[in-house]
């Protein structure tokens, strides 16, 4: 059983604040709010007191993934499974969890390099919550959403989430297999293995993990070697088609690039649509997402990522805020 609730809040850095602020409040309909980061960009969704940051800087980065649990005791116990995993950790001091409007929280490093934070006790702001669409985000029990991270080393990174942290596998879809490559029909793809001896070799997989009734709230991308920890996309839920499609058509008016069009999804059938922000990664924005029932569900393998829709309107879907690295 995990102690983490669910994702909490994303930090990113970008050197177009102007232009984000244009996506994100203008186009998507997140409320700005006053917040203690200095000229940075505070993005309110519900009750907290806000749940993304964007802060200025020289390069587009990722600064923390923020996850959520109970309280003291359960942070404790976060602690103690990752000291036993010998993941170096250290204690956010206090301007940093006044930064982030948060009474404690941990900060470490996955076996990506992904800087990761998990925290109790956000600040609340129990005003109403402005949105530009009249939408109300979907956060209740299943938080602000999902993230995509870039990994060089998908499986242990799996294992480090699932048996320290205690997040369960959610399904998978295969990069580059027989099956993936016809999957209007599977048959002949399965006979196209059974006859192709490179295809035996274990294929890489997008891994899907939850922590809560959301399908998942992490998802785990196969990344090129050399590549340093980055996002690849940060999946936010409305609760009305219409509070999607007045985003898509303020996104369109915008100017901003779409990654793809409107689509659902095979696993956790969402019907959403994803555009790309300032700094190279995706927002995926989209309602009705499935709830998963712990007590009948079983891990699954999809074999197409979306029932319809969802045509990638760019060559580069997925790329990390960070540049390769330049050392081996």
């Amino acid at each position: 059983m995990t102690h983490i609730r669910g994702l909490g809040y994303l930090r990113v850095q970008s050197r177009d604040l102007d232009r984000w602020r244009e996506l994100a409040v203008g186009a998507l309909g997140l409320q700005e709010v006053p917040g203690p980061c200095k000229d940075g960009l505070h993005l309110r969704m519900d009750e907290r007191s806000s749940r993304l940051l964007v802060l200025p800087g020289d390069v587009d980065k990722l600064l923390a993934v923020g996850w959520e649990v109970r309280d003291q005791f359960a942070l404790a116990a976060v602690g103690r499974a990752l000291g036993a995993s010998g993941t170096p950790v250290r204690e956010l001091d206090p301007v940093e969890c006044a930064q982030r409007q948060i009474e404690a929280g941990i900060r470490f490093a996955d076996p990506s390099g992904s800087p990761v934070e998990v925290f109790f006790g956000p600040v609340l702001d129990h005003r109403p919550v402005l949105t530009a669409h009249g939408q109300r985000f979907a956060t209740a029990d299943v938080g602000m959403g999902h993230v995509v991270l870039p990994s060089v080393h998908v499986e242990e990174s799996v294992t480090f989430y699932t048996e320290v942290l205690g997040f369960l596998p959610r399904g998978a879809i295969r990069l580059g297999s027989a099956w993936g490559k016809s999957q209007s029909a599977p048959h002949a793809a399965a006979d196209a293995a059974l006859s192709d001896p490179s295809l035996h070799e274990p294929p890489e997989r997008i891994r899907f993990l939850g922590v809560n009734q959301r399908h998942h709230s992490l998802a785990l991308c196969p990344a090129p070697v050399g590549h340093g920890p980055g996002v690849l996309a940060l999946g936010l839920e409305v609760d009305s088609l219409d509070a999607v499609g007045m985003a898509l058509d303020a996104v369109n008016v915008s100017g901003f690039s779409l990654s793809s069009t409107l689509g659902r999804h095979t696993n956790d059938r969402m019907v959403s649509f994803y555009v790309r922000v300032p700094g190279g990664w995706d927002i995926q924005y989209g309602t009705d997402g499935v709830r998963v029932d712990e007590t009948s569900y079983t891990s699954e393998e999809i074999t197409r990522p979306s029932y319809w829709g969802h045509t990638w309107t760019t060559t580069a879907p997925y790329r990390p805020v960070t540049p390769p690295r330049s050392d081996p």
